[in-house]
């Protein structure tokens, strides 16, 4: 499946009508971008990762005549600097709280009263987070492939539970690793990311990177693999990832889920591949039975990625009912 398959599912692309740079402070500069109407209905896209950043087709979830579509690249990914691929990379002004704030300040920079909020796999807890934090400036939400960042869901995904479904690809990523230090993978991997010679954390970056492109589709995508894979976007991906992981997201346990409280008068719809394995149903399930006014769609023949048909069609059909 490639983006271009989704051409009779997603709207059509377009071109930002403006971009910029914001300043958000701790010498970060945080790419944006406008396009679709500019006098019409506000929306936000959090991308996923931490550190995936945007993507063109990502405008396409939404109606350009109905939507002023902003999509922005969070902390040192994709178009903004200091990009995190860079040997003396600090990551110390990169916390799941200095993203809720630079959310806020764009809204505030652009002139936004309020907006939508799109989010999927980690763009959902971030929006989660943004929105309990911020909920009069949040419209709608629109949430896909959900995930909290509590210790169960890293385990599953990075200690060794979804090796039980790919065994194979699993070997790839442990094999970058010293068969002592196997027991801790997520640390593991921390020391030789952080290490700041390439010759240590490009192949580590790559490798971490990798195996999450190679289960984030219910079936093999070599194209968004070789994609992911690129040594710069690879090393940025798995830099920041690692450190978000590394110190639980700066959540409490249970945090998004046991605040929903917040956010339970927003309107709100769940997408779910039923076959994600890199966020397992099992979590959307959690703030669904917690947040039963949202609606909650299960894709039946969908994994993670909001690339697949199912899930993609499902995005387009919420944001074009918030419309």
């Amino acid at each position: 499946m490639t983006v271009a398959d989704l051409d009779g599912i997603l709207y059509p692309e377009i071109a930002p009508y403006e971009t910029g740079f914001l300043l958000v402070g701790d010498g970060q500069r945080v790419y944006w971008e406008q396009s679709g109407n500019p006098s019409g209905k506000p929306v936000v896209f959090l991308h996923g990762g931490p550190g995936g950043g945007t993507s063109p087709w990502h405008r396409r979830f939404f109606d350009p005549e109905v939507y002023r579509i902003v999509l922005f690249d969070q902390r040192g990914c994709g178009k903004s600097t200091p990009h995190m691929s860079e040997p003396d990379a600090d990551l110390r002004f990169n916390t799941t709280w200095h993203l809720v704030a630079d959310i806020e300040l764009l809204r505030r920079n652009l002139g936004i009263e309020r907006w939508q909020v799109f989010g999927g796999s980690w763009g959902s807890a971030l929006a989660l987070a943004y929105a309990q934090s911020y909920p009069s400036a949040v419209t709608e939400l629109v949430l896909r492939g959900i995930f909290t960042l509590r210790r169960h869901e890293l385990e599953w995904f990075y200690e060794g539970g979804a090796a039980a479904i790919f065994p194979d690809l699993w070997e790839d990523f442990v094999a970058q690793i010293p068969v002592l230090e196997r027991s801790r993978m997520i640390e593991a991997y921390h020391r030789q990311l952080t290490d700041p010679d390439p010759a240590v954390h490009r192949p580590a970056g790559v490798a971490w990177t990798t195996w999450e492109a190679s289960t984030l589709t219910l079936r093999p995508d070599p194209d968004l693999v070789a994609a992911m894979a690129e040594p710069e976007a690879a090393v940025a991906f798995a830099r920041i990832e690692n450190h978000y992981f590394m110190h639980d997201a700066w959540l409490r346990p249970g945090q998004l889920i046991e605040d929903v409280a917040a956010i339970r008068g927003i309107p709100a719809v769940i997408v779910q591949g039923r076959y994600d394995v890199c966020t397992p149903i099992m979590t959307a399930w959690e703030l669904h039975r917690a947040w039963p006014e949202a609606d909650f769609v299960v894709v039946p023949d969908a994994g993670h990625s909001a690339s697949e048909p199912g899930i993609a069609a499902a995005l387009r059909a919420a944001t074009d009912r918030f419309a």
